[in-house]
């Protein structure tokens, strides 16, 4: 019940009203006198009216790729998170190296995965999965390591094995920073696929696939539209990471503020 009340505080979506109105006032203003800089408004709905099927197909490619990248990347950037933290070798190792794919461009490398494995879904599946895997990577080890000294010196006391700890004890703690992960990872996957879709000029169908066309074709309003469209998927992701983690971190302290 607080919860509610909560949301139908005009404190609660009058700011957010208000923000919508004036970004739509001032789009309106500049559409008007600089047709050839933003479309109208009316003109980008129309887009969805007219040809929702087109937006549907291509999104559900996107959001495919953007899935498949996340889940695979994420599933990777965990499971070497454990051996990093569970190995000090493995971490001196695979840092300096994860360091470094995190600072390249992946735009740079997205041509050559093309290039290696083709216009299908595999090139921008691993484009997807490079672009969220150092996130997960450095916040799952962040946490597997931020455990309290005086909780796992009792866990050490009662000589509880290392799977113990790692599962009793440092898993937990990296809840919160796996999920903070998550919340940045989820939208982001729609960059990577969008990006591999730019890179892979013989793709016929995604959302980056119709930007690309359309901007071609100087088709602005088939362009935002589709920018609309990964707004709303993105908006969407990230409601769903941010419920899941309320429910999954409910006993944590960052989700009783």
């Amino acid at each position: 019940m607080r919860g509610l009340t909560r949301v139908v505080h005009p404190r609660t979506w009058l700011p957010t009203v208000v923000a919508v109105v004036v970004v739509g006032a001032l789009w309106t203003w500049v559409a008007r006198d600089n047709p050839y800089v933003l479309p109208t408004l009316s003109s980008v709905g129309r887009q969805f009216l007219d040809q929702p099927e087109l937006y549907l197909v291509n999104a559900w490619t996107t959001l495919q790729e953007a899935l498949l990248g996340l889940v695979a990347g994420t599933v990777c950037a965990v499971l070497l998170a454990v051996l990093v933290g569970e190995s000090g070798l493995v971490r001196r190792g695979v840092t300096p190296l994860a360091v470094v794919l995190n600072v390249t461009p992946v735009v740079a490398i997205a041509p050559a995965l093309v290039v290696a494995f083709g216009f299908g879904l595999t090139p921008k599946v691993v484009v997807t999965g490079l672009i969220t895997f150092f996130p997960v990577l450095m916040n799952t080890v962040t946490g597997l390591r931020s455990v309290d000294r005086h909780v796992l010196q009792v866990f050490r006391t009662v000589d509880a094995s290392r799977l113990d700890v790692l599962v009793r004890l440092r898993f937990p703690s990296a809840l919160p920073y796996l999920f903070a992960a998550l919340r940045v990872v989820f939208p982001l996957s729609l960059v990577g696929a969008v990006v591999a879709e730019f890179a892979a000029a013989g793709a016929q169908s995604g959302l980056g696939t119709l930007i690309s066309v359309a901007s071609s074709n100087s088709q602005l309003d088939r362009v935002f539209a589709a920018i609309a469209c990964l707004a709303l998927m993105g908006s969407l992701m990230l409601l769903l990471v941010t419920t899941v983690e309320r429910r999954a971190l409910a006993w944590h302290e960052s989700q009783n503020r």
